[in-house]
């Protein structure tokens, strides 16, 4: 049975929809009333690589909805208003007040939990539906008092769960021949501090899977000295490096993890490798480090707007940045697609109870996979799937490509290739 993370682990931290033809630019003439979108992401500051892609999606969607939609026979135009949360929860808070109470937005869009969070409650009072993604569905539940057969009244979230993304790490070690020994260590933030849990977090996923942990605790985002931490895995052998960190944090680790003498067969540290940039930044050495896996270009679904695979939205990101795809991007898109589907399915769009019940009842196909809000483990939430992956050596444009590696969980996605340790040579 999946555990679940409990309410302190993450502080701060089906009626099918109509298809694509629903969003398509409408030619009605006439008058129309006009749906205003109200957007918040972290577009700038220390989760901006989150964001890397939302200004490219936004203006797909903009382009989409240039003309209007048309819901239940009536045209409607579409504004939307941008605010970047700049990874602040007070900004948050600013842009959120100012989508809902001046602009007073018919439906708010949240790309990053803590602006969700932040603003949760207002959404919730004052009556003013939000759907927000890309965080584990506990670290957006918990914080703000979920209760089990409690749905909150505005607010929902889309994702993977916490669980998922470390039975999936688990999962990926045990198809390595090691010591089952790991070295953990982990940020000295809300997420970070959950994951570290004992009793729910990443200590208990590998007691439980047999593996023994070699604790070095939490450290302080200013630091970039490891030596203390390096010296407990060297001398406790630990052939596996796992817990939570930045990549940021991980440059200066691993070089003192080389420089010591050791060669673990394995990194599995939450968070650390989701963007290629990131494994870039070990130039020579990214080659085998392991991440967890939300959307990839060999997802096996596409977009209910614009009926592009997954594939399909990479390229078309690649050809137009000139940079290699990174896995927000599908989500990024995906919160657009949830969104308009919920308009789409109200039977009225401008009203927040009827917008409400719509993407309580809603279930759509999606670039990232099904998003059913009819069935999520905890009230107001969708679980989406996830898979595990490694980094790679690429003969390709880019210097690294991730290969699904691991899909216990999601077997409807394909494995692209076998976990392997990492190589030193």
């Amino acid at each position: 049975m999946s555990q679940l993370i409990d309410r302190r682990s993450f502080l701060a931290s089906s009626c099918a929809v109509a298809a694509a033809g629903v969003f398509a630019p409408s030619i009605a003439r006439g008058a129309a009333k006009t749906i205003k979108i109200g957007y918040m992401g972290s577009l700038s500051g220390s989760r901006a690589n989150f964001g890397q892609t939302e200004a490219w999606n936004i203006e797909k969607i903009k382009k989409h909805v240039a003309q209007g939609i048309m819901v239940n026979g009536q045209r409607y135009n579409v504004e939307i208003l941008v605010r970047d949360s700049q990874s602040e929860a007070k900004t948050s808070a600013a842009i959120g007040a100012e989508l809902m109470l001046r602009e007073r937005c018919n439906l708010i869009l949240a790309q990053d939990v803590e602006s969700a969070v932040v603003n949760g409650e207002i959404a919730d009072t004052r009556g003013f539906p939000m759907i927000s993604t890309m965080s584990p569905l506990e670290s957006w539940f918990f914080p703000r008092g979920g209760a089990p057969g409690k749905p909150f009244p505005y607010t929902f979230h889309f994702f993977s769960t916490a669980d998922g993304v470390l039975q999936s790490y688990v999962s990926m070690l045990n198809q390595l021949a090691t010591n089952k020994v790991a070295g953990s260590m982990f940020l000295d933030n809300p997420a970070g501090r959950a994951i570290m849990d004992k009793n729910r977090g990443w200590p208990h996923t590998l007691a439980q899977n047999g593996y023994a942990e070699i604790a070095a605790g939490p450290f302080q985002f200013s630091t970039n000295d490891f030596s203390n931490q390096v010296a407990m895995f060297r001398d406790g052998k630990a052939e596996i490096l796992s817990g939570f960190l930045y990549a940021n944090h991980f440059v200066p680790l691993w070089n003192q993890i080389l420089q010591s003498g050791m060669k673990p067969k394995a990194v599995a540290m939450v968070a650390t490798f989701l963007f290629p940039s990131s494994v870039a930044a070990l130039k020579d050495h990214g080659s085998g480090m392991l991440t967890e896996v939300w959307w990839t270009p060999d997802f096996p679904f596409k977009s209910s707007l614009t009926g592009q695979s997954s594939a399909e939205l990479a390229q078309e990101w690649e050809a137009g940045s000139g940079q290699q795809w990174t896995q927000p991007l599908g989500y990024g898109h995906a919160l657009w697609e949830v969104g308009l589907a919920a308009l789409a399915k109200a039977k009225d769009p401008m009203d927040a109870g009827s917008l409400r019940d719509a993407i309580a009842s809603l279930s759509v196909d999606t670039v990232v996979g099904k998003v059913d809000f009819t069935n999520g483990p905890f009230p107001s939430t969708a679980q989406t799937q996830v898979v595990g992956g490694q980094w790679n050596a690429s003969k390709g444009k880019y210097p690294y490509q991730l290969d699904i590696v691991e899909n216990s969980t999601s077997p409807t996605i394909k494995t692209t290739a076998t976990v392997r340790p990492i190589s030193y040579e």
